[in-house]
């Protein structure tokens, strides 16, 4: 048994970054024996790893990487953990309208982990394609002001771990890997709203977070136990700049919005029998839940606010307003939708 495994189950040590670098070379290596990396995945999501062993595990993957060739500055990139209950893609329709406002949107994502249509999933089917390099990023960042990076942000180790265990599904052991995929993405932003469904981790992802230099993060929480911002309930932000944090209260309390279920049922993703994309556009144009509408503005303007594009919450706030009721937003996804390089859900599964 590799040491690393060894440590993790036993919690008698921290696993050190030479470690953790001896685990992926024998992972890359087919080196590993069977079911070790079943039991790292098990052991991880089971039980988050203390601060230090966690930060050598990030600074492990991050020291083999190629250089990132880039620098976005200005730019913001939302993300959450996943997770939680179901919704629709909150944070996707955050982005376009932060786009559409003026903030330099980065969207990381993936597929459906707990919920029936991830970030990736629904741009397969509004043929929103996703980029395959930093070039690329930069690109489509100067052209519409926002870009969805591919997996080429993510360690090679983690797509190396998802094959070691077929035929098991990464989804079933895999949720360590989803509570620190924002840390995972190489995305050299200014700026990063990562919602966290578990308020557990909170304490930990911060200390991760406060190791973090060059990069605003913002880590958001609530009591639904959803993974962004949600405008009916009391949220906290815990930020790594030295600063006290954040607490953003209920927007229009007395309104009948509620809590818990009711606040959840305006959120909800679409129904048996609804298309996703006329949901989502449907949101995006104003025609959702008053929940619904405030909780993507209310992201919206923490992208904008964080990003350093707008100071005050009241102006960011009426700024996202703008960009979603007056159409900006859905004019923004109809030009991507509509530009010749995009690569169809079909062409990808072909490649």
């Amino acid at each position: 048994m590799h040491e690393v495994l060894r440590a993790l189950i036993d919690r008698d040590r921290t696993v050190d970054q030479e470690l953790w670098g001896s685990f992926w070379d024998q992972l890359r290596d087919g080196a590993l024996r069977s079911g070790e990396t079943v039991a790292l995945l098990s052991s991880l999501s089971t039980r988050m790893p203390d601060r230090d062993t966690l930060v050598a595990m990030l600074r492990s993957l991050d020291e083999r990487r190629p250089a990132v060739p880039a620098r976005l500055d200005g730019a913001a990139n939302i993300v959450g953990t996943g997770g939680g209950p179901a919704t629709f893609n909150i944070s996707t329709a955050a982005a376009f309208v932060a786009a559409a406002l003026g903030v330099r949107i980065v969207k990381t994502g993936s597929r459906a982990y707990t919920s029936s249509c991830g970030s990736h999933d629904l741009l397969d089917r509004l043929g929103i394609g996703r980029t395959t390099s930093y070039e690329q990023t930069e690109d489509l960042l100067e052209r519409f002001g926002i870009a969805f990076p591919g997996n080429f942000v993510y360690p090679r180790e983690v797509a190396l771990l998802a094959r070691s265990i077929v035929p098991m599904d990464l989804r079933m052991i895999g949720g360590f890997i989803n509570s620190v995929g924002p840390f995972l993405a190489a995305v050299p932003v200014s700026a990063q709203l990562v919602g966290v469904s578990d308020r557990s981790l909170v304490p930990t992802l911060g200390d991760v977070a406060a190791t973090v230099a060059g990069r605003r993060i913002w880590l958001c929480s609530n009591e639904l136990g959803i993974d962004e911002l949600v405008s009916s309930v009391d949220n906290v932000v815990l930020t790594n700049d030295g600063t006290d944090g954040i607490r953003l209260p209920a927007e229009a309390p007395g309104t009948g919005t509620g809590t818990g279920t009711d606040a959840i049922a305006g959120l909800r993703p679409a129904g048996r029998g609804e298309d996703v994309v006329d949901h989502f556009l449907g949101v995006l144009s104003g025609e959702g839940t008053g929940l619904a509408t405030r909780t993507v503005r209310l992201n919206a303007a923490a992208l904008a606010v964080a990003s350093g594009l707008i100071d005050g919450w009241p102006e960011a706030i009426g700024a996202a307003d703008d960009a979603l009721r007056g159409g900006a937003a859905r004019e923004l996804v109809e030009r991507l939708r509509a530009r010749p390089a995009r690569r169809t859900a079909a062409t990808a599964r072909a490649r």
